[in-house]
C-alpha cells in the first residue's frame, strides 16, 4: 500500500513589470539621446538662432520702419507678437529637423540599432520611447528659446507696437511655439525611421516641412492656397500666432490639430515599416 505525498497549495505570481520596463526603456533612450555629439550643439543652435534672429529681424523692422509696406505696418501693429515669434522660429526649426533625423539615422549608421532591437524585440515601444523623450526635450528647449525671444522682441518693438504676455492669445502663442517644435521633432524622427539614411532623411524632412508649402502656393487659383494651408508647417505654425489673420484658412488650434494628424500618420507609417523591415 502506497501513501501519496500530501498536496501543498502553490501560488503563482505574475509580475509583468510593465511600468519598470517602460521606465527602463525611457532611461535608455535618454542615455542614447544625451550621448549624441550633435544633441547639445543642435539644441544650443536652436536657442541661439531663435533668439538671435528674432532680435535681429525685429530690430531691422523697427530701424527701417519707413521702408516697410504700409499694409505690412498695419498688420504688425495689429498683431506684433506674430511678427516677433515668426521670424526666429522659421530658422530655428531647421535645428529640430536635423536633430530629429539624427536621433534615428545615427543608430542605423553605427549599427547600434541592432543591439537596441535585440534588447527590445517589440519595436513600437522603442519608437514610442524615442519619440516621447525627444518631444519633451524639444518642448522644454523650445520654451527656453520662446520666452526670451518674445521679451527681447517686444522690447525692441515697443516704439512701434506694444505687446505683452497678458494680451489675448499671446501667452498661448509663446507656449504654442514649443508645442509646434515638439511636433516637428516627432515628424523628423518618423522621416528618419522611414528613410534610415542621414543625408536623404534630412533632405526629405526639410523639403517636406519647408519647401513643399511654397511650391504648393504656385498651384493655380485657390487650390494652392488651400493645399498649402493644410501642410504641416503652415498649419502647425499657426499655434504660435496670437490671432487668426484674415488670410488664414484655419484657426491656431485647428492648425495645430492638422499638424498633429500629420504627425500621427507619419509616426504610424514609421512604426509599420519598422516592424516589417530588418535592421
Amino acid at each position: 500500500m502506497s501513501v501519496s505525498a500530501p498536496l501543498t497549495p502553490t501560488t503563482t505570481v505574475v509580475a509583468p513589470q510593465r511600468s519598470s520596463n517602460t521606465v527602463g526603456l525611457v532611461k535608455s533612450e535618454w542615455t542614447k539621446f544625451v550621448s549624441l555629439r550633435s544633441t547639445i550643439w543642435s539644441l544650443t543652435l536652436l536657442v541661439i538662432v531663435t533668439v538671435g534672429f528674432t532680435a535681429f529681424f525685429t530690430w531691422f523692422t523697427v530701424a527701417y520702419w519707413d521702408n516697410v509696406d504700409p499694409l505690412a505696418q498695419l498688420q504688425i501693429e495689429a498683431d506684433p507678437a506674430r511678427q516677433i515669434l515668426g521670424a526666429g522660429f522659421q530658422l530655428g526649426q531647421l535645428a529640430v529637423c536635423v536633430l530629429g533625423v539624427l536621433i534615428v539615422t545615427s543608430e542605423y549608421a553605427s549599427g547600434t540599432i541592432r543591439a537596441s532591437l535585440l534588447a527590445i524585440p517589440k519595436r513600437i515601444p522603442l519608437l514610442a520611447a524615442k519619440s516621447g523623450v525627444f518631444m519633451v526635450v524639444i518642448f522644454i528647449v523650445g520654451e527656453i528659446a520662446a520666452f526670451p525671444a518674445f521679451f527681447i522682441g517686444s522690447a525692441l518693438m515697443s516704439s512701434r507696437a506694444s505687446v505683452s504676455l497678458g494680451d489675448p492669445g499671446v501667452l498661448r502663442a509663446v507656449i504654442g511655439a514649443g508645442l509646434y517644435l515638439s511636433l516637428l521633432g516627432v515628424m523628423a524622427i518618423a522621416i528618419g525611421a522611414l528613410v534610415r539614411h542621414t543625408a536623404g532623411a534630412i533632405t526629405g524632412v526639410i523639403g517636406f516641412v519647408l519647401v513643399l508649402a511654397p511650391l504648393a502656393q504656385l498651384l493655380p487659383g485657390t487650390i494652392g492656397r488651400h493645399v498649402a494651408a493644410y501642410l504641416p508647417s503652415q498649419a502647425g505654425s499657426l499655434i504660435a500666432s496670437p490671432q487668426q489673420a484674415p488670410g488664414d484658412l484655419l484657426s491656431p488650434w485647428q492648425g495645430f490639430g492638422v499638424a498633429a494628424i500629420w504627425t500621427v500618420l507619419l509616426i504610424g507609417l514609421a512604426a509599420y515599416m519598422l516592424r516589417r523591415r530588418d535592421a
